[in-house]
């Protein structure tokens, strides 16, 4: 069986984990606390060994379980210095001789603000924030190690992602969403299940290249608050303009909304052979309010 290291046990990569963890030998991970190791440990004993990683010092243990793996999967951020998985250990990673496939998970975000027109894989990115212009140099930075490597590298670049406990279902229930209108604006979402089978997909077939990982249905971003008080039985939150709530935002959140486009997934089901769990919101909500979402 495969050896799988895992580069930031965060919510997907910890969905992946938890839907298709079996299918390893071993399985490593990292975090950034001992606190948090200690407790994954505990929950996921005998399926996933964490092990700590700061985000600078390139620690023996983890290049041990890197000199292991067959595969690895990538999920931490890039900042203003780069890729913190390729500064610190991307000379373990270039003469790992077991490793055959990386799947590195990015963002949509590259892509830009194309005034809600469609894009697919061969639209040239055109990053608008600081954020999404690191993501970009780090998926070129993966690719680049890949080739050299002679590595199989997958780009996964990911739609707003929603599931269990992170979505509009909770946040009408906490009584904190906003339904922001801004004329035009739609989003792509994917559910953390599809994430996860996209991941899975992209492992057995030892996939090269970009795939984006999104929805069916791009909508306005009230849609889903709406449906999810109707699953509720409540009223949906109030309409709010977006230029009222602007100025309150973060500036990670505010350029998350400065970019609209619509996003094909025409190639994650003709290469990955992916059928969406969840083809849109409606599907995924439902499901989540039913109780019988993965």
């Amino acid at each position: 069986m495969s050896a799988l290291v895992c580069f930031g046990l965060g919510y997907s990569a910890e969905h992946f984990i938890g839907r298709y963890g079996d299918g390893f030998g071993r399985t490593v991970g990292t975090v950034r606390s001992a606190e948090r190791a200690a407790d994954l440990n505990t929950r996921l004993a005998g399926r996933l060994k964490a092990l700590v990683f700061d985000g600078t010092l390139a620690t023996p243990d983890v290049k041990s379980a890197i000199g292991e793996a067959d595969l690895a999967l990538v999920s931490v951020p890039p900042n203003e210095n780069g890729d913190p998985i390729l500064a610190a250990f991307g000379d373990a990673l270039a003469h790992a001789h077991s490793l055959r496939s990386i799947i590195y998970l990015s963002t949509v975000g590259v892509y830009g603000d194309h005034g809600g027109a469609w894009v697919d894989e061969e639209t040239p990115p055109r990053p608008g924030s600081a954020r999404s212009r690191e993501r970009l140099a780090a998926e070129q930075a993966w690719q680049k190690l890949g080739a050299q490597a002679d590595v199989a590298v997958a780009v996964l670049r990911l739609a707003g992602i929603y599931g269990p406990e992170q979505n509009a279902l909770v946040q009408i229930a906490r009584g904190n969403a906003r339904r922001i209108v801004k004329p035009g604006q739609v989003f792509n979402r994917v559910h953390v299940a599809d994430i996860a089978q996209a991941i899975d997909a992209a492992f057995a077939r030892e996939a090269r290249g970009i795939f984006n990982v999104a929805d069916d249905m791009p909508t306005p971003p009230g849609d889903p608050l709406t449906f999810a008080a109707q699953l509720l039985g409540r009223d949906p939150p109030p309409e709010v303009t977006f230029e009222a709530v602007a100025p309150s935002m973060t500036p990670m959140a505010l350029s998350f909304w400065q970019d609209c486009r619509r996003v094909h997934n025409d190639k994650l089901k003709r290469e990955l052979g992916v059928t969406l769990l969840y083809p849109t919101y409606r599907e995924g909500l439902g499901a989540l309010s039913a109780g019988s979402a993965p």
